[in-house]
């Protein structure tokens, strides 16, 4: 690397230069985007101030699909560097940028390509699906890729005697498995956000809003899982939100969601549920590295940029497809 700004992204992850604090950076922004031709997709665990000026705010399976048919000639990808990633496969020749390249995902690290890969060999006679929660990697040593929005129906999907490896997130298997019936092998995987809620603490809060209804993402703990009313991916807890009657929710995911979940509903009630360390919050630290600051930077300078081995991305766009396919023809 030679710019200084390029030693500088060496060594943090993102461009760390102070922006005028006289200018407008929401204004900026659409401006940068209108004359380069740039996209923002943003996850709805990303900061509020992000997710009010993305061009499309989803889960993993929207944003797969939006960064598959975008126009854009730049990817901003305001998420977590698999997500970019997954954008990367999907538009290989559009530039892909995420604001900091240090936002990983504990779950996606909870799974080494390499100790997959052999975990793998032990099974030959198994497809693999893996949740696109993990590296391109991963993706590339899969046969179908899936998210949460799509995994029990993808499962249903295949025939009944096929037999499958699932990772890496385990609960996520694991509620597979109970819907579909199938008995799958799993990854021992998970989730640092969605395994620190407190059953007992969630009981507490049941007890004092009574009418609230409790919902849940499929990455939580099965005891925590038993509890909910509703079970569901980012996208369909916001819709069941949006549509039950209830005017009150106890929400178990990462907290980003609920900024979207109130402005569908304003005169809603929306709590998050409590962890089991009293310090603690359910926040992502990987999701919340991501700032308007350094989404700007991004923009502005063209990095830091996602690259990956054009090997890799041929690889890995397979599984992924395969599940767009899916997802299509089963119309979801």
């Amino acid at each position: 690397m030679n710019t200084i700004f390029e030693r500088d992204l060496e060594a943090k992850g993102y461009i760390d230069v102070a922006i005028d604090p006289s200018i407008d950076i929401v204004q900026e922004i659409a401006k940068l985007k209108k004359e380069k031709n740039a996209v923002i997709l943003a996850h709805y665990y990303q900061e509020s101030e992000i997710q009010d000026i993305a061009d499309y705010i989803g889960d993993s399976l929207g944003l797969s699909q939006q960064a598959a048919k975008t126009e854009a000639d730049i990817i901003v990808f305001a998420g977590v560097h698999f997500m970019a990633e997954t954008a990367k496969i999907l538009s290989p020749s559009k530039k892909v940028l995420l604001p900091d390249l240090k936002a990983g995902c504990s779950l996606s690290d909870s799974c080494p390509p390499h100790l997959f890969a052999k975990f793998k060999e032990n099974y030959p006679d198994h497809l693999v699906i893996t949740y696109v929660n993990c590296t391109a990697e991963l993706k590339a040593l899969s046969d179908i890729v899936c998210t949460s929005s799509n995994a029990v129906q993808i499962v249903n999907d295949l025939p009944k005697d096929q037999k499958i490896i699932f990772g890496p997130d385990r609960n996520l298997g694991a509620y597979v498995m109970k819907k579909t019936g199938r008995d799958m092998v799993l990854w021992n995987g998970a989730c640092m956000v969605h395994e620190i809620f407190s059953q007992d603490r969630i009981a507490q809060l049941r007890a004092a809003y009574p009418e609230a209804k409790f919902i849940a993402h499929p990455e939580c703990e099965e005891h925590i899982l038993a509890q909910a009313d509703y079970i569901g991916s980012t996208s369909g807890m916001l819709k069941y939100t949006i549509e039950n009657e209830a005017q009150s929710f106890i929400v178990a995911t990462e907290s980003g969601i609920l900024h979207q979940m109130q402005k569908s509903s304003p005169t809603k009630t929306f709590i998050a549920a409590p962890p089991n360390n009293l310090c603690a919050c359910n926040d992502c630290p990987h999701m919340k590295l991501n700032t308007l600051e350094k989404l700007y930077n991004a923009l502005y300078y063209e990095m830091p940029e996602i690259d990956l081995p054009m090997e890799v991305i041929q690889r890995a766009q397979k599984p992924i497809e395969r599940m767009l396919e899916i997802s299509a023809r089963l119309g979801l």
